[in-house]
């Protein structure tokens, strides 16, 4: 069930916690045939979504949800060895894949982060971008994530948020009761939490894709 909207002062879940629960002991290789399979918009854009985030060799980037891992090894094949990529998500089972994969690959900037729902567990002023994919209508408390993210984020650092369209007549059923928010309330939250809308640097059509600024 989706609870209220996101209030100024909220203190309980925005969301019901059961979203998460079926990750928390996810098996990766289930949730990889879902997550990078074709047919899924952002797997099918994959290589269009990490070039419109112009990453440069030594940059440092918080991959938040990650998942099965797709986007956290497009992006540390990007930064390069000089550079550094956080895969975070509260699943246990998930972040362990994740580290099997990166070392079978050779990469060894990437950095595995199991956290939690109220922070992202990255140091202050670490990241010079961070991702979030199909992730920010599973925060329970979007609220202190947001101000967790902002910290992370060096100065002038970038968030990249890609979510699913919320459209009353247009979305699925699924997306109407399971994504919690649409793309003007989230813009809302995210520019009451300190960031800057910039641009919209991909046309997505399931999803939409948003760049702020910290």
């Amino acid at each position: 069930m989706v609870l209220p909207a996101l209030g100024a002062t909220t203190t309980a879940p925005a969301v019901e916690p059961e979203i998460n629960q079926h990750y928390l002991d996810a098996d990766p290789e289930r949730w990889k045939a879902v997550f990078e399979r074709e047919g899924r918009e952002l797997y099918d854009r994959r290589a269009q979504i990490v070039d419109a985030l112009q990453l440069q060799p030594g940059d440092s980037v918080a991959d938040i949800g990650a998942g099965t891992g797709l986007f956290t090894m497009l992006f540390a094949e990007r930064v390069g060895p000089a550079g550094r990529v956080y895969a975070v998500d509260i699943s246990p089972s998930f972040i362990d894949a994740i580290a099997v994969r990166a070392n079978a690959l050779g990469l060894g900037n990437v950095v595995p982060i199991v956290n939690s729902q109220q922070t992202v567990d990255l140091p202050p002023d670490s990241v010079d971008l961070v991702f979030i994919a199909d992730t920010y209508h599973h925060f329970e408390y979007p609220q202190l994530m947001l101000d967790s993210i902002r910290s992370a984020l060096r100065p002038n650092g970038r968030l990249a948020l890609i979510d699913f369209r919320r459209m009353p007549g247009l979305s699925s059923s699924w997306v109407m009761g399971h994504v919690r928010a649409g793309r003007v309330q989230v813009i809302d939250e995210l520019e009451a939490a300190g960031f800057k809308l910039v641009k919209e640097p991909l046309a997505l059509q399931g999803n939409y894709f948003l760049l702020f600024r910290k």
